[in-house]
């Protein structure tokens, strides 16, 4: 209904009446009534300029002839169209020889190669040809997964299974993993807090480790039946024998408060890094604690590249990264309080520790001591499980 009155208007009266409604709607009013009628944003700047005037407004007003005003840039060049989509196609796997492969395709970069060509344009003009267009400035999408394992599907359903098994009988499971280590001391941390305006939070320009008072390394555990989670932070390495030692930590202060009596525990874990599926110093270690605890250990693996689906990743370390986000872990104290207060409003509950132990790397197990290990591997992916 208004594009049809605006056709009955005169240029004049048709200017007045968009920016009477872009007043009307407030913020952002200017920039719907320009995408809606697609008067130019000066024009209806110059009707609201008009109309909230104390001046009459002057209906007198000379009126260009049909046709007059300056033409639009691809009625005056029209070759321009067709040398935008050439520039537009063009990527990596295009011509080497192109003039913008391996450039950033910004309007500006656009503009200039464009009138290098022949076809004389502003930056403005360039980026509104391509709104028109429906281009948009957009981001890389992680999508692309790459070759799956071909019995992961099967290990997932496992993995359901088993679980679900250990919630029937009242066992605990675990998700388990280690945060990314993050350097402790005045460095900027993403995100940001609320401070008074003009008051920042100063941090060092530069994130060296030389400035740092040491490295925090968050090894979690997370409980799935009870929403609560277990968070050891190290000082040295991320060792197989640290993460053993952090689900230990879980059961001394949580695990055998809230399952007294039982027999048996399972974590779930990634298949790399220190509690990976092939790490001999991780089942090493396992061993251990199940011959201290007397209870049965059972461990499900994730397929490669499937990290993301472990629980700990969504349900704990993503709350502790929002929790913390624009405050510098200024020590380690700051590094304990921070993860030990996050809660959500599902129940979620943290206990955090800093573990002073001093981890070594490359610990070798001997195949002697691995024939020693009482070990059974399942039916199903016994790699993984």
């Amino acid at each position: 209904m208004l594009l049809k009155i605006l056709r009955t208007l005169n240029e004049a009266q048709a200017r007045w009446f968009v920016a009477k409604e872009a007043i009307a709607l407030g913020r952002g009013g200017l920039k719907f009534m320009h995408e809606l009628t697609g008067m130019s944003r000066p024009a209806i700047m110059r009707g609201m300029k008009q109309l909230k005037s104390r001046k009459k407004l002057d209906v007198s007003e000379r009126i260009r002839a049909p046709g007059g005003g300056r033409k639009r840039i691809e009625e005056r060049d029209p070759g321009l169209k067709s040398a935008l989509e050439r520039i537009m196609e063009e990527t990596t796997a295009g011509d080497p020889m192109s003039a913008l492969r391996w450039t950033c395709k910004s309007t500006t970069r656009i503009a200039e190669e464009l009138t290098k060509q022949g076809h004389p344009i502003s930056q403005r003009s360039v980026h509104r040809k391509l709104c028109e267009r429906g281009y948009s400035l957009q981001l890389n999408v992680k999508h692309k997964e790459g070759t799956a394992p071909k019995n992961r599907d099967q290990q997932f359903r496992n993995i359901n299974a088993t679980v679900k098994e250990y919630f029937d009988r009242g066992a605990p499971v675990l998700s388990v993993d280690t945060k990314k280590k993050e350097l402790v001391g005045e460095f900027r941390n993403n995100g940001r807090s609320w401070r008074r305006r003009g008051d920042p939070r100063k941090v060092n320009v530069y994130d060296y480790p030389s400035l740092s008072a040491g490295k925090a390394i968050p090894y979690g555990a997370y409980d799935l039946q009870r929403n609560e989670g277990f968070v050891n932070i190290g000082m040295t390495h991320d060792t197989a024998e640290f993460a053993v030692n952090s689900i230990r930590q879980w059961w001394n202060r949580m695990g055998r408060h809230h399952y007294a009596g039982a027999r048996r525990l399972l974590i779930c874990a990634d298949g790399g890094g220190s509690n990976g599926s092939r790490n001999r110093a991780w089942k090493f270690y396992l061993q251990h604690l199940a011959d201290t605890l007397a209870i049965d250990i059972s461990v499900c693996h994730y397929p490669p590249g499937t990290s993301k689906w472990n629980k700990i990743e969504h349900r704990l370390f993503s709350f502790i990264s929002l929790h913390w986000q624009g405050e510098p872990l200024v020590s380690y104290e700051t590094v304990v309080k921070l993860i030990g207060s996050t809660t959500t409003r599902k129940g979620l509950r943290v206990k955090a520790k800093l573990d002073k132990r001093k981890y070594k790397k490359g610990v070798k197990i001997t195949d002697e001591e691995m024939e020693k290990l009482n070990i059974e591997y399942h039916d199903v992916n016994p790699q993984w499980n």
